[in-house]
């Protein structure tokens, strides 16, 4: 196995080694390399552009004449992120400070300005507005900051929950706080490096010893309105994002390594368990929502894992490796009512080492989460580890590499994306049926093409469960299309597919699938997660 690299501030772990996701489920893809490629002739800058607010791309970029640069000493390693107001952004950076930047609107930017509001910070790794004022998780709490005098500058730090373990290993991160809908603040505590070979095991199975991760190292925790810290779920690795989708249901992505097979997507609930055996070293706290395992299946395909571990749940979306990134972070609901496009309601997922953004579709299907995955887009300065939907539907992209790798031409920096207005022919939606998937498209099809075989091809996929760091695909299969139905106004396909598998990866290319325009696909691939066959 090809040895890793550590990922950015607050995004636990970037990996450049082998194209595979870990745990077994069968994915449909959609034909696609990596970085996405895009139709000929088209650009993904046609219909989302990217402003540099504040990268040293900025400095060299002819549209951006007027723009201002930071203070001198300023590394705006950005590593949370949330707005104030139709004019001011708020961000924190991995130095330990918070800053407020106000102009941030400004197309081109000009007189962007700069404000510290706050210092002396523990790798702040989120960041939320609530209540008048802003919230917080450090390494070892979550902390609410607040202006009392009114003169810009933070003048209380609180304490709101701490009580987890802080070791000292550097692959401690803590995540968040992003809110749910009961006022519920969540957060994501990263596994800690260290323990290897029998201390590993020793660490996991006799909870005794000292010999152990940190208290709640890899679980999901929400701390309620009163302060009260609970665990929820466990079984995390890295896990940088947070969200939730439009019916309120929290989120978080994972990053490949030690028993997470590729970058995933995952609902969190109670007692549910994901992926990292080590998280278990917690079962035994008061409050688990876990208790009870007595083994670990290792080494086998994950549906067949998710048969002898009651307690595992599959992901929602697994992000098949270097076709659909290496570094999964930040989770966005599209709320913009269409500001921002034909994908209201979609979530966005951040990429670290690839330096894009990717598209998720969720559906629940007999009460699981499934779905499909899409490029969106790619080209930003630099790693994207946060993002935050301006008031006027742009999308504002924190950015940081840590020194880690990462595409793009700057460190660090703040990026806008906003639509131009042009719609582009995309795979919309991709829903699981009975015989096959029913796609929606953001443009009529031609027919031709559409009922062309050769237009399409699709295979499925899926991970080993294991200690291994990441997984290989396997169990590899080509799939039949064997008929096609377009709808009258034909911005629906459905494709009656042989060969349907539950917990494996669904993998689609439509590379000769044409609009009634005669445009060919921005993106021709899409993953589909097929937990349950409707």
């Amino acid at each position: 196995m090809v040895t890793t690299k550590k990922q950015s501030a607050g995004s636990a772990l970037v990996r450049s080694r082998r194209g595979a996701i870990a745990l077994t489920m069968t994915v449909f893809t959609v034909a696609f390399c990596q970085p996405p490629l895009t139709a000929y002739g088209q650009s993904e800058d046609d219909y989302y552009r990217l402003i540099s607010v504040a990268t040293t791309q900025a400095q060299t970029d002819s549209r951006s004449k007027n723009w201002k640069p930071a203070p001198s000493g300023l590394a705006l390693e950005i590593s949370g992120m949330d707005l104030l107001d139709d004019h001011r952004l708020a961000v924190a950076i991995r130095k330990g400070e918070i800053w407020i930047l106000d102009g941030v609107y400004n197309d081109p930017p000009q007189n962007v300005t700069y404000r510290k509001f706050a210092t002396a910070l523990h790798e702040p790794l989120g960041l939320l507005k609530h209540d008048d004022a802003l919230y917080t998780v450090q390494r070892s709490e979550l902390t609410r900051i607040k202006d009392i005098d009114g003169d810009e500058i933070a003048d209380e730090y609180l304490t709101v929950a701490k009580g987890w373990g802080v070791t000292g290993h550097y692959h401690e991160y803590a995540y968040g706080p992003k809110l749910d809908a009961d006022g519920n603040m969540w957060l994501t505590l990263n596994i800690g490096l260290g323990l290897k070979g029998d201390e590993l095991k020793r660490a996991v199975h006799e909870p005794t010893l000292n010999l152990r991760q940190g208290r709640w190292r890899g679980w999901g925790m929400k701390v309620t309105p009163d302060g009260t810290l609970v665990p929820v779920c466990a079984g995390m690795r890295s896990p940088s994002g947070i969200g939730s989708n439009a019916a309120g249901d929290m989120f978080y992505t994972d990053q490949q390594g030690n028993w997470v097979a590729t970058n995933s997507l995952h609902h969190m609930r109670d007692g549910v368990f994901f992926h990292h055996e080590e998280a278990l070293a917690s079962m035994n706290e008061p409050g688990s929502t876990i208790r009870g395992v007595t083994s670990v299946p290792n080494g086998v395909p994950l549906p067949d894992a998710l048969k002898q571990f009651t307690q595992l749940r599959p992901p929602a979306v697994w992000f098949p490796y270097k076709k659909m990134g290496q570094s999964a972070t930040d989770i966005l609901l599209d709320a913009s009512d269409g500001s921002f496009g034909p994908f209201t309601g979609q979530l966005f997922v951040g990429e670290f080492t690839q330096a894009g953004i990717n598209r998720v579709f969720l559906e629940k299907v007999h009460g699981e989460y499934q779905g499909a995955c899409f490029p969106f887009r790619s080209g930003f300065a630099s790693a994207v580890l946060r993002m935050v939907q301006g008031t006027d539907g742009s999308m504002f992209v924190g950015l940081t590499n840590r020194g880690w790798s990462s595409l793009g031409t700057a460190s660090y920096g703040l990026q806008r994306l906003v639509w131009t207005g042009e719609m582009p022919f995309e795979i919309k939606e991709m829903r699981a049926l009975a015989d096959g998937f029913e796609l929606t498209f953001t443009k009529p099809v031609d027919v031709g093409s559409a009922t062309n075989a050769a237009s399409w091809s699709m295979n499925s996929y899926t991970y080993l469960y294991h200690q291994t760091y990441g997984s290989d695909e396997i169990q590899k299969k080509d799939l039949t299309i064997r008929k096609f139905f377009v709808s009258d106004d034909g911005l629906k396909v459905r494709l009656h597919v042989e060969g349907l598998r539950e917990l494996f990866v669904h993998e689609l290319h439509a590379l000769g699938l044409l609009s009634r325009d005669g445009e060919s696909l921005l993106h021709s691939a899409a993953y589909y997660t097929l937990n349950r066959i409707p």
